[in-house]
């Protein structure tokens, strides 16, 4: 298992529509979910989708444990949201491609998933919560979207700023 670099905004590699994958799920696609999980783990976030460490493809990896709890890893290759409810609600979100940014995005409370799990088994069930808020997210960033980008434009235009300023820094300090 390796640690991947994360790709932040502006990059627009993160503006990729991801590619679905095909042949099931291989070896190849299993060192990917480790790598992306440990990556994940580092950051440290809750979920991530393979765009984020510059992988096209159509694979998320997830753990909504509470800290200090023990690890609940999930897999998602080619998820695909079948269902929606009407109803939405509010959720503070962030995101590793775009850090130390946080903002209430509205999102249906309940979605109904379809998705190949680590061993390739097709599941479908009902996401609803965090899990609702986070895979809906992480699905976002499979078609190019951040969730930024469900923010009005001046928010948008102060959240990248606030990343590139971030990151000048850190190029700075590391030279």
């Amino acid at each position: 298992m390796a640690i991947r670099e994360i790709l932040t905004v502006p990059d627009p590699r993160l503006k990729e529509v991801s590619n679905p994958v095909a042949g099931g799920v291989t070896d190849d696609i299993r060192t990917l979910m480790d790598d992306m999980l440990e990556t994940m783990y580092a950051a440290p976030g809750i979920g991530l989708a393979a765009i984020q460490i510059g992988v096209p493809l159509r694979v998320i990896v997830m753990d909504l444990a509470r800290e200090g709890a023990s690890p609940e890893p999930r897999y998602f290759v080619n998820p695909e949201i079948c269902e929606m409810v009407e109803e939405t609600a509010p959720y503070e979100e962030g995101c590793l491609s775009v850090p130390d940014v946080f903002d209430e995005i509205d999102r249906p409370v309940r979605c109904l998933l379809r998705y190949l799990d680590y061993n390739g088994n097709a599941v479908e069930e009902w996401a609803e919560g965090l899990f609702a808020v986070c895979i809906q997210h992480e699905m976002d960033h499979l078609d190019g979207t951040l969730f930024i980008d469900h923010l009005s434009r001046l928010k948008r235009q102060r959240a990248v700023e606030k990343v590139k300023k971030a990151n000048k820094i850190k190029a700075r300090d590391a030279a």
